[in-house]
């Protein structure tokens, strides 16, 4: 049996390691996301472990980090990752809060300004296994709100305008690079015998 993707509970810095070894590695590396390499080289990505380990500490990280997103010079900062080590480890639960991310950005009047993505260790996609490569494109190595900007997300739209692409295209990068070579590139370890 594999490894989860997401390794024992570890510090602030270790956790900030991980996501930028994912980021660099997967996002970037396998251009999962064709816009993340360069925000991420102008150092416009902010990485940012919560302590909270329930839901309504979770939502005040979030709109704290919203509202600094919003307030930030996008030329500085362009994109949090918000990565939440010790609440909502079960993709359920993580699921259901979703909607609670999307109403604080209606109560912070930040609906068209700003948006949340999602990653988690155990994502999947509806009416996929468990198991299915084609989760991978969404799965980090802590569950993790990506706040992004709405204006970020319309360049890059315009610079890649066939963006519907992507998601097929991630699919068959993780179909042809196969989960064991998947786990190598992150350093994983399989436990399997």
């Amino acid at each position: 049996m594999g490894v989860a993707m997401q390794p024992a509970p570890a510090g602030d810095d270790a956790v900030i390691a991980a996501t930028r070894l994912w980021l660099e590695r997967a996002v970037i590396g396998l251009n999962l996301c064709p816009f993340a390499k360069s925000v991420h080289v102008k150092g416009q990505v902010r990485f940012v472990v919560s302590p909270a380990t329930g839901a309504a500490a979770l939502l005040e990280d979030l709109g704290r980090e919203l509202l600094h997103l919003q307030d930030s010079d996008p030329e500085q900062l362009d994109t949090t990752l918000l990565i939440h080590p010790h609440a909502l480890q079960d993709f359920s639960d993580y699921l259901w809060f979703i909607d609670l991310a999307d109403g604080v950005l209606e109560q912070l009047r930040l609906v068209g300004e700003l948006q949340v993505a999602q990653f988690h260790p155990q994502f999947q996609f509806e009416g996929t296994s468990p198991d299915a490569i084609s989760n991978y494109t969404n799965r980090s190595p802590y569950p993790i709100l990506h706040l992004l900007r709405e204006d970020s997300i319309d360049r890059a739209v315009a610079a890649f305008p066939d963006a519907s692409v992507i998601y097929q295209r991630n699919i068959e990068t993780l179909e042809d690079l196969g989960l064991a070579r998947w786990k190598a590139l992150l350093g994983l370890l399989d436990e399997t015998p």
